[in-house]
């Protein structure tokens, strides 16, 4: 039976898909039935009114660095992301943020045979350390994805070797920005420690 069917005037749907008429529901089901819907119904207003917020506050903030932009002749180009804004009184802090999702295309497998080339190489020099770091970076987890800190982090080896050089030439240039998202985080100065701030939390379980 679709849920989508109207429900019958007397009839509360079960949780088959059916309907049940109400006198042969139980009273404590009833009323755990109302409790639920009515959280419910407060959530998603709620939620709602979050998102217009959230929508509310990148809006003027945009508008806001546009008009401090034309106070050198500038427009503002790109997205507008990494940012911190303070009160005048240094009380309230926003900070505005993108997190990119970064993947690698198919040139990281060719970054990872040219290092398999070099640590054969140098199998008998090189030490067990580089060796399990880069075994490590490329270890591919239980969800199927590698690290790319780790990935990223074998850029800052200092190893002279002409494959390698590639290899790393090589990461950089599979880099792939998959998406972005932005987020927009307040805060308050704790009024005991001038120098700590806390976040002001929008997230109901953390509340």
């Amino acid at each position: 039976m679709k849920k989508d069917m109207p429900v019958p005037e007397g009839c509360m749907r079960n949780s088959r898909g059916g309907f049940d008429p109400i006198e042969h529901v139980k009273p404590v089901d009833r009323l755990r039935d109302e409790m639920v819907r009515e959280i419910v119904r407060e959530s998603m207003e709620a939620s709602q009114r979050l998102k217009e917020m959230k929508q509310k506050f990148f809006e003027t903030i945009s508008s806001f660095v546009e008009l401090s932009a034309e106070q050198y002749g500038v427009k503002p180009r790109g997205k507008k992301g990494n940012m911190q804004f303070l009160s005048y009184d240094g009380e309230y802090k926003v900070l505005v943020s993108v997190n990119e999702n970064i993947v690698f295309d198919e040139r990281l497998q060719i970054a990872k045979d040219l290092i398999d080339d070099c640590i054969n190489d140098w199998s008998q020099d090189s030490r067990s350390e580089i060796r399990a770091l880069i075994q490590d970076a490329f270890y591919v987890g239980k969800s199927g994805q590698i690290n790319r800190n780790r990935i990223l982090g074998l850029r800052r080896l200092d190893i002279q070797d002409g494959r390698w050089q590639k290899a790393m030439q090589a990461i950089s240039d599979s880099i792939q920005v998959s998406d972005s998202k932005s987020y927009v985080r307040i805060y308050r100065r704790d009024p005991e420690d001038a120098e700590k701030y806390s976040m002001i939390d929008l997230d109901i379980s953390a509340l």
